[in-house]
């Protein structure tokens, strides 16, 4: 990131940052400070640290996180298997995961890989005849702040066969029709793939709206929110419109699902505390030739926009804007890139995505949203402060 940009990054933050989110901050605990040297009266103080005064590079700010999540089944028939989807496996610049640990009183579990989704799932199987099912894992993970430097021409090339795949119509992402001829009304006469990119997140945040009130996205297709006009829902939905305007056009792109596990810097409604069962979150990042992934989050504009009453004038919004196009803010963590998956040991049909952890049972099948016979809990604590 050049000087500008990290000032200019840093002014955002500052500016941003709301008193609600300070004070989860604050409730962090942190090691003691070193005492400093108290300033005679005559000696001049010491120039306050400022957005100029700023090095011209962030130094690296890995936070490490415990996650814990437990989840106890109820009234189950017959034998219950478990999938939990876990960290990216893979270590990023900006998320590692470091292992996990686990306990309960399955017959079975461990973990798998779907090399070709980049998706590590836990499992866990329990025989017919236990009562209450139970099962607590551990995961460390390590994040920082992930910023995108349009400056920095030349990143390495993705494979190809991950590119054709991000490429690829899926069950709730169709790339013609309604959907083509939306994207290219957004670029109109656009032909560099970052402005092309740029242009399509504009045109999401314009035109959709946040509803917590929509559970995941159904059967849904953004085909039909575009033909209904009815773009309203949460960031699963936001993202996959996304996605699915720059796929229509030749752009590689794909969600990535994943869970807030702390406050934000940004605006109080951007984080998440405390229990994380409710917590998912889906953003979303497109392909430019010579720049790699270039991360996006179009649905937390719109969420800060209806959390925090932002106004279409409001400077704090068009920061935000510039800011999350570029940007992701890691007090999240990414699980997945995967679409239409076929769990490993389901006869089942496939899931649209994997984001929630996953029964199946004599029941059939169903995730930790039927909290009738599902008791989830997630939380997240800081391990290196």
């Amino acid at each position: 990131m050049k000087r500008r940009d990290f000032l200019a990054a840093s002014a955002v933050l500052a500016l941003l940052a709301s008193p609600q989110a300070e004070a989860v901050r604050r409730s962090v605990k942190r090691k003691p400070a070193a005492k400093k040297p108290v300033t005679k009266a005559s000696e001049p103080a010491a120039e306050a640290r400022n957005v100029i005064s700023l090095p011209d590079e962030p130094l690296a700010q890995w936070r490490s996180y415990d996650l814990q999540s437990t989840v106890s089944l109820k009234g189950i028939h017959g034998k219950a298997r478990l999938w939990l989807p876990l960290a990216q496996y893979k270590d990023t610049p900006w998320e590692r995961s470091l292992g996990h640990t686990w306990h309960g009183n399955f017959a079975a579990a461990g973990i798998y890989r779907d090399p070709v989704a980049e998706m590590e799932v836990f499992y866990a199987d329990w025989p017919e005849g236990i009562a209450e099912p139970q099962l607590h894992i551990t995961s460390q993970v390590s994040t920082q702040d992930r910023p995108f430097d349009i400056t920095r021409h030349g990143a390495m090339a993705e494979r190809t066969e991950v590119l054709r795949r991000c490429l690829q119509s899926t069950r709730l992402v169709p790339i013609d029709g309604v959907v083509r001829r939306t994207a290219e009304r957004a670029i109109g006469r656009i032909k560099d793939p970052l402005a092309m990119g740029k242009a399509i997140y504009e045109w999401v945040v314009e035109n959709t709206s946040f509803d917590p009130l929509i559970k995941g996205v159904g059967d849904a297709d953004i085909g039909n929110m575009l033909e209904s006009g009815d773009l309203a829902g949460r960031s699963a939905k936001i993202s996959l419109l996304f996605v699915g305007l720059c796929r229509s056009i030749g752009i590689p792109a794909r969600p990535v699902f994943g869970l807030r596990i702390d406050a934000s810097r940004l605006f109080a409604c951007l984080g998440a505390a405390g229990d994380l069962s409710e917590a998912q979150q889906c953003r979303a990042e497109f392909y430019a030739p010579g720049y790699g992934w270039v991360p996006v989050n179009p649905a937390d504009v719109r969420k800060a926009m209806r959390e925090e009453s932002l106004s279409s004038g409001d400077s704090r919004l068009s920061v935000l804007k510039r800011l999350l196009f570029g940007f992701w803010e890691m007090n999240w963590i990414g699980f997945n890139a995967a679409q239409d998956v076929s769990l490993r040991g389901s006869p089942g049909s496939m899931l649209p995505y994997l984001i929630y952890p996953e029964i199946e049972s004599g029941d059939g099948r169903f995730n930790s949203q039927d909290t009738g016979r599902v008791s989830y809990k997630v939380s997240a604590s800081r391990v290196d402060s």
